[in-house]
């Protein structure tokens, strides 16, 4: 087959991201048109990035350039009415995250998807480094034993002025706070190591900052493997951390970063007696690949030109935003929340707030 034909739909700083990563496969993918409804945004997008098709109306981009593959870069709020839009003209997506502001919104994209030939995925860059990929494998092959205990840290900082974008701090267009939009980043990574989770039991709050959501957030998460992780997620943190940490039978396994890892960022402690046969698990497999856009979009177009499924797809993505939305359900009603409990008719279901949000708008 010939290279995919690719649309970036949104045009602000994480659509750079998106053309960056995709100007080191261009031997794969070809950047045919971009979108959006600001036009002065979206001349200079195309301008930097060499981009000759440029429109302010998705359809009409679609009909006239019949991209394979779209790229969803537009704020949350966007993403469902987009999405779908895609998907009913037969044209696959590669969604930002969150993918959606809520489960209805995503089941809606799966009927979506279940009712034509196009597929949809999410971007979680953080399940495709080298040293993830090395994990994942180990840890379903039993060569660093079951899986105990978890750490998963998303303790970040967002002055009052990072608020200023209308979408920001906003369930209606954001969906949620740092556990939402920040901290879904390692939880999606921590789920495609660990498995599906079964319980969650979480506090929010909203202690700082000028927004309708959350600005911290504390749980404590089970898995079907036994396994029990703390998460937390923070936009209240001056010193800055992505950390993530699994005791396993064998050996604990770290990594703290920011925005993205790369090997040396990994740490590995066996525990006694195993040393040898831990790092020679560990040292075998994958070279170097930094987390990253660019990371899974090889994996994506992989998936493409084979006739695979994609990777990080709607049942993937439902199993992390049903976590999210697991997490406000117990912050809000103060009870613990089992995976499977929120569907149709629940107040979580439609809306990460669930109408039962503690504290006043600001």
């Amino acid at each position: 087959m010939g290279r995919t034909r690719i649309a970036i739909v949104g045009t602000g700083g994480i659509a750079h991201a998106h053309a960056d990563g995709l100007s080191g496969l261009t031997e794969r993918a070809e950047l045919v048109a971009a979108v959006d409804v600001d036009q002065g945004r979206l001349d200079e997008f195309a301008a930097r990035w060499g981009v000759e098709n440029r429109y302010t109306d998705l359809a009409t981009a679609l009909r006239e350039t019949a991209p394979d593959l779209v790229h969803l870069c537009t704020p949350p709020g966007a993403h469902h009415e987009q999405a779908i839009t895609c998907l009913q003209a037969g044209v696959s997506v590669l969604c930002e995250k969150p993918p959606t502001l809520s489960l209805a919104e995503l089941d809606d994209i799966l009927a979506a998807e279940r009712a034509g030939g196009a597929r949809f995925a999410t971007v979680f860059q953080h399940r495709f480094g080298s040293a993830a990929l090395r994990l994942r494998r180990l840890v379903e092959a039993g060569d660093l034993g079951r899986p105990l205990v978890a750490v998963c840290h998303t303790l970040w900082y967002r002055p009052d002025e990072y608020f200023a974008v209308p979408w920001r701090g906003n369930w209606e267009v954001e969906g949620g706070g740092p556990t939402m939009g920040h901290g879904i980043h390692q939880m999606d990574l921590l789920l495609s190591v660990l498995g599906e989770w079964t319980e969650v039991t979480a506090v929010a709050d909203r202690k700082a900052r000028p927004t309708a959501t959350e600005d911290v957030s504390c749980a404590v998460v089970r898995f079907e493997n036994g396994a029990v992780a703390t998460v937390v997620n923070s936009l209240l943190s001056p010193r800055e951390t992505s950390y993530l940490r699994f005791d396993l039978e064998h050996a604990t396994v770290e990594v703290e970063h920011l925005y993205g890892y790369r090997d040396q960022d990994w740490r590995v402690t066996p525990v006694p007696g195993r040393e040898a046969e831990v790092r020679e698990a560990w040292d075998t497999g994958e070279p170097d690949v930094a987390s990253g856009h660019r990371a899974q979009f090889d994996a994506l177009l992989t998936a493409l030109e084979g006739g695979l499924p994609l990777p990080v797809s709607v049942v993937d993505s439902r199993s992390t935003l049903e976590l999210v939305a697991a997490i406000y359900a117990s912050s809000f009603t103060g009870v613990a929340v089992r995976r499977g409990e929120i569907t149709a008719g629940h107040p979580f279901h439609g809306r990460m707030s669930g109408g039962a949000v503690p504290w006043p708008s600001p």
